[in-house]
């Protein structure tokens, strides 16, 4: 896969997540948050199962205990902020919890930093900020800020969360290269995890899941299935600010959406700060090449010239 190609399956994993949004709030009261998760993840577990078992026939080696420890901690990541975000949706308003949701735009290059001890590029450093500021406007309207909710604070903690995972995923790329094994394995460490919780915590009622049954076969075959699988794809050949910032691209699309099926209105403020996302990613995407051309710099090294050598990985 191409890095553009990469980045066009980023960018339509963010328009599948968007639309997602809308079925997520569909859901809301009608299926309690941790058996919304558990039976999404169940579904996209179920979807990915044929093209896993294929994968790994096809293996020619098998996880060693590093790469398992990886995997284990992507799907805990994906059950945290999977079950975090879903239950502060339910106990936030939907402006705060679209803005808070976009964050972890800005804390995936410190993830990354954290765990490779590389530091981002200034010019995504720039974006990051620009994307931020953007969600603001969108979710906000560039308001004044309103007081922090329980809500609010288990979504900031749900946006640790996606850093994490983001950060993380190209970690075990690196080292096995089977992201259809990686997407079942988080699928259904996810959902194992949060049928647990659901059965502990909430009242389980199958009436509930039929009735909430097209917003949850959306969100386990497009969104967990389809989109989630394709973000990990794509994450072997874009790097993870990068793709951080693609996916930003969610709030967007979530935007449209509800304004095309829920019939919401789509402020000035909002489209500007639409307008601020979208600038923020192709600022990203076409100002590196463009300032390398500027400044007389090839776009890519001489065949002669040593590859840029990568930083180590830490492993956990």
């Amino acid at each position: 896969m191409t890095r553009l190609r990469a980045d066009a399956a980023l960018l339509t994993a963010a328009l599948l997540w968007g639309v997602a949004f809308v079925a997520q709030r569909v859901a809301e009261g009608v299926v309690p948050p941790l058996g919304f998760v558990a039976a999404r993840f169940a579904i996209s577990a179920l979807v990915l199962a044929p093209l896993a078992a294929f994968e790994t026939w096809r293996a020619p080696a098998r996880f060693d205990a590093k790469a398992w420890r990886v995997a284990i901690w992507i799907s805990l990541t994906l059950f945290v902020g999977s079950a975090l975000q879903q239950i502060g949706l339910a106990t936030t308003t939907a402006t705060s919890g679209g803005f808070l949701t976009a964050c972890y735009v800005v804390l995936t290059p410190i993830a990354v930093w954290l765990l490779t001890g590389r530091l981002p590029r200034s010019i995504v450093a720039v974006a990051c900020v620009l994307s931020t500021a953007g969600a603001w406007l969108l979710a906000n309207g560039g308001g004044a800020a309103q007081p922090m909710s329980v809500g609010d604070g288990l979504i900031l903690l749900s946006d640790v969360a996606w850093a994490l995972g983001i950060a993380l995923t190209p970690m075990f790329l690196a080292r096995r290269p089977r992201p259809f094994t990686l997407a079942f394995l988080e699928y259904a460490i996810c959902g194992a995890l949060a049928t647990g919780a659901a059965a502990a915590f909430e009242p389980v009622r199958a009436g509930d899941f039929l009735a909430g049954l097209v917003p949850l076969l959306y969100a386990g075959i497009i969104s967990g299935g389809v989109a989630f699988t394709m973000q990990i794809v794509a994450q072997g050949y874009t790097p993870p600010a990068e793709a951080a910032l693609i996916l930003s691209l969610e709030s967007v699309f979530a935007a449209i959406a509800g304004a095309i099926l829920l019939a919401e209105r789509l402020t000035m403020a909002a489209t500007a700060g639409c307008a601020l996302i979208l600038s923020s990613v192709l600022l990203v995407e076409l100002g590196g090449p463009l300032l390398a051309r500027l400044r007389g710099g090839a776009l890519r090294p001489p065949a002669s010239a040593p590859p840029t050598a990568q930083p180590r990985l830490r492993l956990p």
